[in-house]
């Protein structure tokens, strides 16, 4: 019985599993069509690739551990490589503001534009709807009588009293049908504009000012043997131009939006071979660095000072170290505010102190306004937010360097900054190098402070891009794809991004090699 069993079991689970992959693929099938006919092909080829990994998880006997692991590594390429590889597609685009649609969700925009004819009429419009919730609009012209108009299409109506009118000229009642008053009018606004009243050629659509209807036509008509649009009102013709993204006119007329266009490196020519583009963001970048190096090596720094001084058998020892960590304990968005306005020139506790005991004017520390000035207030913020953690990061590794070295080099007579140079610094960089190219790496990408103490500024003048003295990378690009108001350019800030990656990966691979001969110097020891 039992051998009979197991085959049976093996082809109901078999069938089970193939039954719901036939499901689930029907499904996934039916959302990647509908985004090829939207236009959006990227997102439809990672729901494809991950499609067809399940079928292949779920398929193969080897992949079976696969199947525990699989709606995790779905939703990872879905929610984390798939955002990345838009990016990076994005950079070779020209994606931004008036170029965010696919070229098909344009074409469906520009085909939905209305206007109003020179033999078009307007109508004011009384909304009722009947008890299986069809709408029907009495439109009354701005002379003569009104009529009743149902959707076009639908049966005609027999048999309907008209009833009373009231002041404005519409019916009081309809029989069969409820007369909506202004509120329930505006809440099936939604439902009325995707209807049309009347039959041809006297058809009527609702316009975007409440309680007005018009014989509006289709503007736009798209001619796809010439990929072409033709403007009914002005008899003008817009032929696509898939250089710039936008259906051109012969005068140079575009029509909005425009759509997405592959523009290769373009956005790369763009920053190296325009001065007015690179010169700010080379300085930016040059700014980057120090912040990150000052923030890192400073911290660092004073961390070690505290581990070295406190890590003694001082009074109050425990107390004093735990209100060293208090900044490391309060959110970091807090604490930049309260820096900011501690460094306030105008009202701040600072530049009161200075004002009252050495006569300083006011507006003095220029924290705000001047380019110099402003940095400072950077670093002394990444300071204070990061000193606690080298601190306590050091104080550990500290711990763990052997204390017979010291009594070695004490005998050969080194002094206490030989022993520190010589030995405790070598053996701490070890243990703390690898921390410190991550905590550059952080630093380097780290928007927080920069963003709430000034957001970049002061600007940068004669800048063509809005760019500020204080700005690092990451805020530049988050300036560039969101933070302007005249509209957003993501493939240029995308551009940015891979550059700044790249940088990124050749300074921290110029770091490891540091950290190679930190941990020579650990074996030797």
């Amino acid at each position: 019985m039992q051998r009979f069993a197991s085959p049976r079991l093996s082809l109901l689970s078999l069938g089970a599993r193939l039954v719901a992959l036939m499901a689930a693929d029907a499904m996934a099938s039916l959302f990647v069509y509908v985004l090829l006919s939207d236009g959006y092909w990227q997102l439809a080829a990672m729901l494809g690739v991950i499609t067809l990994g399940l079928n292949v998880v779920f398929l193969r006997r080897d992949a079976y551990p696969l199947r525990w692991l699989s709606p995790g590594l779905s939703l990872m390429l879905l929610l984390s490589v798939y955002p990345i590889l838009f990016m990076v597609y994005i950079a070779f685009t020209n994606y931004g503001t008036g170029h965010l649609l696919p070229k098909v969700q344009a074409i469906h925009v520009l085909e939905n534009r209305q206007y109003l004819p020179d033999t078009g009429q307007t109508y004011q419009y009384t909304a009722f709807r009947s008890a299986d919730g069809a709408f029907a609009l009495w439109l009354q012209p701005a002379d003569g009588d009104g009529f009743l108009a149902f959707p076009t299409g639908a049966a005609p109506a027999r048999g309907i009293d008209i009833g009373a009118l009231d002041e404005n000229g519409a019916p009081v009642a309809i029989t069969g049908h409820e007369r909506l008053n202004r509120v329930q009018t505006v809440q099936s606004v939604s439902a009325l504009q995707n209807l049309t009243f009347g039959e041809p050629p006297r058809v009527v659509q609702i316009t975007g000012r409440l309680g007005v209807a018009a014989e509006l036509e289709q503007r736009y008509v798209y001619d796809a043997a010439s990929d072409s649009f033709l403007d009914r009102s002005a008899g003008v013709a817009y032929t696509a131009d898939d250089e710039l993204g936008f259906f051109t006119a012969a005068d140079g007329a575009q029509l909005i939006p425009g759509y997405e266009v592959v523009v290769g490196a373009r956005n790369f020519a763009r920053f190296f071979s325009n001065t007015s583009f690179r010169e700010p963001l080379l300085r930016i970048f040059l700014w980057t660095c120090a912040y990150a190096f000052l923030t890192v090596f400073l911290s660092f720094s004073l961390g070690l000072l505290i581990a070295l001084v406190f890590g003694r058998n001082v009074p109050f020892q425990k107390v004093l170290k735990a209100l060293f960590i208090i900044p490391y304990a309060i959110p970091g968005v807090i604490t930049v505010l309260m820096w900011r306005g501690l460094l306030n020139p105008l009202n701040g506790a600072l530049a009161r102190t200075l004002q009252s005991i050495f006569g300083q004017p006011v507006g003095w520390p220029p924290f705000f306004s001047d380019p110099l000035w402003v940095k400072v207030g950077i670093i002394v913020i990444n300071v204070w937010l990061a000193y606690p953690y080298f601190m306590l990061v050091n104080s550990g590794a500290l711990q763990a360097i052997p204390g017979d070295i010291y009594e070695a080099a004490q005998i050969d007579g080194a002094n206490a900054w030989q022993r520190f140079w010589r030995i405790t610094l070598p053996l701490l960089l070890v243990g703390v190098g690898p921390l410190l190219v991550a905590s550059f790496a952080l630093n380097f990408n780290s928007l927080n402070t920069v963003f709430l103490f000034n957001d970049g500024g002061p600007p940068m003048v004669g800048a063509s891009t809005p760019a500020g003295h204080s700005d690092i990378l990451i805020s530049y690009v988050y300036r560039l794809a969101f933070g302007t108001g005249a509209g957003q350019e993501y493939g240029y800030a995308s551009a940015i991004s891979i550059l700044i990656f790249v940088m990124l990966v050749m300074i921290t691979l110029f770091q490891w090699r540091f950290i190679r001969s930190w941990e020579e110097v650990g074996k030797n020891a």
